[in-house]
């Protein structure tokens, strides 16, 4: 049996994209082999509460740091997985070195800045001082190689959960679209890297069709007081949606609209094409999930980015084409083929370990 701990969260109503990807691993993990140690707030997913062997540990107020080494020493896990820039992580590799705890560190890169020079010391430590660093798409793992000197032990595919998303029997795309307006979706957080602003101005050029936002973040008033400047009516604010109503979001829409510019491998995009919605997204983080031209359009400028929406509004025949494309190429990202990547990853990785 390995036993294996992650700092993520097991709850059931936590979207956070990292938070997400651990939840599915898990799930599918086989209990006979690993045991898992997982955080949590509050509800528990339901596939993560009844999974055998699995110990979940409430996050508190004050003082998680502390209550957690003193749980991490008393029992030294095979596995430290998916270790963040926190104190937590921090103090786990210091007294890892010291100590020589006997516990294998598989660290996943999914987030951004790897372009913009050297990783700052501190957030690169979790990755310096792996066992093992996976990354969750073709891009990313480059990046380590140029950027930081590191061969990724892998690349390893978020997939979709498709008990959420899927696309609609009769999707509105299929129906007279001159009876409809167009809607463009947004779905993600409301950072300034998001660049959610963006969106509303498209919404400007756009009163015929419907803009739908959902998220929330620190840019809401700003989008909000934005879209009032401009005269937009045609924007909708949808706050947070949890996945089950952000599937049916998707399905109500026609373009998932995305000008994010630091990414690592958004969920997102895979989630708006397994609903069947092209993507016009953002070129310099190469997202897998999108094919140019064929699923959807990565734009390489600000210019680009608002022509290519223009196409996609004004012509339904290239929006129906890219949604079977997009339906089609998504297949090929499973969250069964990636657990099993990630359990043969651990067996090997603990398997090696023992021996020395």
């Amino acid at each position: 049996m390995i036993t294996l701990f992650t700092p993520s969260f097991a709850d059931e109503a936590n979207t956070n994209a990292q938070n997400l990807s651990v939840k599915e691993i898990v799930a599918r993990l086989d209990p006979e082999k690993i045991a898992v140690t997982m955080l949590h707030q509050g509800a528990v997913d339901p596939r993560i509460a009844s999974r055998p062997n699995t110990k979940l540990i409430r996050w508190q107020k004050h003082g998680n740091t502390g209550w957690l080494i003193l749980q991490l020493l008393r029992e030294v896990r095979d596995v430290y997985f998916f270790p963040r820039e926190g104190p937590l992580d921090a103090a786990f590799l210091t007294l890892r070195r010291y100590l020589h705890l006997k516990t294998t560190v598989v660290s996943y890169v999914v987030s951004g800045g790897l372009e913009s020079g050297p990783y700052l010391p501190a957030r690169q430590r979790h990755i310096r001082e792996a066992d093992a660093v996976f990354a969750n798409n073709t891009h990313l793992a480059r990046l380590l190689k140029d950027n930081m000197g590191i061969d990724a032990a892998g690349v390893v595919y978020d997939g979709v959960d498709r008990r959420y998303f899927f696309p609609a029997e009769v999707h509105p795309q299929d129906q007279k679209q001159d009876q409809k307006a167009v809607a463009i979706l947004y779905a993600g957080s409301l950072k300034p890297l998001k660049r959610v602003p963006l969106v509303v101005r498209q919404a400007a050029r756009w009163p015929q069709a419907v803009f739908r936002i959902a998220g929330t973040g620190e840019e809401e008033i700003i989008c909000r007081n934005l879209a009032a400047e401009l005269g937009c009516k045609n924007v909708e604010f949808l706050g947070h949606l949890p996945p089950a109503q952000l599937g049916e979001e998707m399905r109500k829409s026609n373009i998932f609209f995305f000008p994010s510019i630091v990414e690592g491998h958004p969920q997102v995009l895979a989630q708006a094409a397994a609903t069947g919605l092209p993507c016009v997204a953002m070129k310099v983080y190469r997202p897998d999930f999108v094919v140019d031209r064929a699923t959807g359009f990565l734009a390489e400028s600000d210019t680009e980015l608002a022509e290519l929406l223009d196409r996609l509004i004004c012509d339904q025949e290239l929006r129906l084409r890219m949604k079977r494309a997009a339906i089609a190429h998504i297949q090929k990202f499973d969250w069964d083929v990636s657990s099993k990547i990630w359990q043969d990853a651990f067996e090997r990785l603990v398997a090696r370990r023992r021996k020395h």
